[in-house]
């Protein structure tokens, strides 16, 4: 029996490393922790860029919280949740992305501190529970409502964003503009509320010009030219048919052949061939078709024919600018030729290919009441019309929050702030140890200001102390004012942000912080040889964040 006993049992696979307790929650913690103060200094207007490069060479320069974490390489788990944290925000909101995370590294580190005082993760789970719904309470508290449809409001709260990207800076009044308007035009109101689907406005990047150049059309932009040269390059009042089939034969589903054993009968062949293809152009022609976009091809006959007849054909268009094209003309996408009416016809005022950079574009402008529009954005470099337009992106959806959820707030961590007064309120009428996880909670939630500040070269401390002195009296808008360099009034300097981005990365941020304090257990499993060799290990990863060194060289 004694010898059975000594026999030791093998429970996980040989080379397996195991991490319980306080040592795999002090490994997740940091992990998060490094992730988040990684992108803390990208935070704000006076924020600054990271230059993120792949390991194939490809540079990516951002401020944008959610480009940052998906270009990072990152391996450590628990740093990966933070990954889904910004990526939540941007599905969701699409605005607010560095927040969430900062946060989130905020709440895990607050939590740490209580570990090391002995408060079990239970309680502080049940403590931060409680304070994000009194967060988000709060947040609902100091919205205030705007009118969906007022351009000034929408505006503002589009440049406050904008604000935030500097590859923009001093063009946030012109690009402003042009996402409100966007935006308003594809707006669809359904009883009380609005609708925008922001598929409908369509970002076209075309590297060459300066930002200046960057322009909407109230239509499609095509990213194809015209196929034939003897056709019109310009047509105004266009009646426009949008073809889902290939205006060409299509070879027999059987395999056939045809002996053929003279010239005329060759002839004859050909002739039948040409002749079904003038046939397809007279039936596009009787439509009242003046221009044609097709997602298949275009045969080179019938292309002959389409330029006798004067219309303008673009081939192989993509599905997604044939929807839009449909959206905004208010044509029918027709999968046969033989069923094209007048009725399925779309209009615009103009349809123009012109150069744009090196390559040939074509312009449909000037629908009566289009429900998709295009942004084209320009910019002296590749990079410079990338970051352009995540900027517009984040633009777009704030936009979008604000008219289906007409709530907004006053920008510069005053939410956050006031949210820290009332929550440390709060916390004083709870008993128990779970009074300790809100208070650290209300610290948590001022990362936001302090991190403004000290991205914008203040002095943290003092920016700390007056903004707590100016809630503690009753003003709720007060917050960090980075062009002045002091606490101001938020509202006055027109500084404002829409509360659904508040709402969802503090919601986001701390069911992150409570999935992580949840693990006491990490069982990482041996990597194949090759990673050891070339890698190295997962317990080097899940340790000292070994595994996130990649992204060491890029902070």
């Amino acid at each position: 029996m004694a010898a059975t006993q000594s026999l030791p049992v093998l429970v996980l696979k040989e080379g397996t490393s195991r991490t319980t307790g306080r040592d795999a929650q002090r490994a997740n913690i940091m992990a998060a922790v490094a992730l988040a103060e990684a992108i803390r200094s990208s935070l704000g207007p006076k924020g600054m860029d990271k230059m993120l490069v792949s390991s194939f060479g490809d540079v990516t320069i951002s401020n944008d919280g959610a480009t940052i974490v998906k270009e990072m390489d990152v391996q450590h788990p628990a740093a990966k949740m933070l990954v889904e944290v910004a990526k939540t925000q941007d599905v969701e909101v699409g605005d607010g992305t560095t927040s969430a995370v900062i946060l989130a590294g905020a709440l895990l580190k607050r939590a740490q501190e209580l570990l090391d005082q002995e408060v079990h993760p239970t309680v502080i789970i049940e403590g931060y529970k409680k304070a994000m719904d009194k967060a988000l309470a709060t947040v609902d508290e100091v919205a205030f409502k705007v009118d969906p449809t007022d351009r000034n409001m929408l505006k503002e709260a589009a440049i406050t964003t904008l604000s935030g990207k500097s590859v923009v800076a001093g063009h946030f009044e012109r690009l402003a503009e042009m996402v409100v308007d966007a935006v308003v035009q594809v707006a669809e109101k359904q009883g009380e509320k609005y609708k925008v689907d922001l598929d409908n406005i369509r970002l076209e990047r075309k590297k060459g010009e300066s930002l200046d150049e960057t322009q909407l059309v109230k239509g499609v932009v095509l990213d194809k030219e015209v196929v034939h040269p003897g056709m019109p390059k310009r047509v105004e009042n266009a009646k426009i048919a949008i073809l889902d089939c290939p205006l060409e034969l299509e070879k027999t589903e059987i395999t056939a052949k045809i002996n053929i054993t003279s010239p005329e009968q060759m002839k004859a062949f050909l002739d039948e061939e040409t002749e079904m293809l003038k046939e397809l152009v007279e039936k596009v022609a009787q439509s009242g078709a003046n221009v044609v976009v097709v997602q298949k091809g275009i045969d080179d006959v019938a292309q002959h024919y389409l330029a006798k007849k004067g219309i303008l054909a673009v081939r192989r268009a993509k599905r997604s600018d044939v929807e839009a094209l449909a959206k905004a003309s208010g044509a029918r996408i027709v999968t046969s030729v033989d069923d094209l009416t007048p009725n399925d016809l779309g209009f615009a005022a103009l349809v123009e290919e012109r150069r744009v950079g090196k390559d040939k574009m074509v312009f449909v402008e000037g629908c009566k009441n289009p429900k998709a529009v295009t942004i084209l954005v320009r910019g002296g470099s590749d990079r410079m019309v990338d970051e352009a337009e995540r900027s517009l992106h984040d633009a777009k959806c704030v936009v979008r929050n604000i008219m289906q959820e007409p709530y907004l707030v006053a920008g510069g961590g005053a939410p956050e702030e006031e949210v820290a007064t009332r929550l440390r309120e709060y916390g004083r009428s709870l008993s128990g140890r779970e009074q300790l996880a809100v208070l650290k909670f209300a610290e948590a939630m001022e990362e936001i200001p302090l991190t403004l500040a000290e991205n914008s070269g203040l002095d943290p401390v003092d920016i700390l102390v007056e903004i707590r002195a100016a809630h503690a009296k009753g003003q709720k808008s007060y917050g960090v004012d980075v062009a002045s360099g002091k606490v101001d009034d938020m509202s006055k300097s027109k500084v404002f942000e829409p509360a659904s981005v508040k709402k969802q990365a503090i919601k986001s941020a701390t069911e992150a912080a409570i999935t992580l304090l949840k693990i006491d257990d990490i069982i990482a499993a041996s990597a194949p040889k090759k990673e050891k060799e070339g890698k190295g290990s997962p317990e080097e990863g899940m340790g000292g964040m070994g595994g996130m060194g990649g992204m060491g060289g890029m902070m």
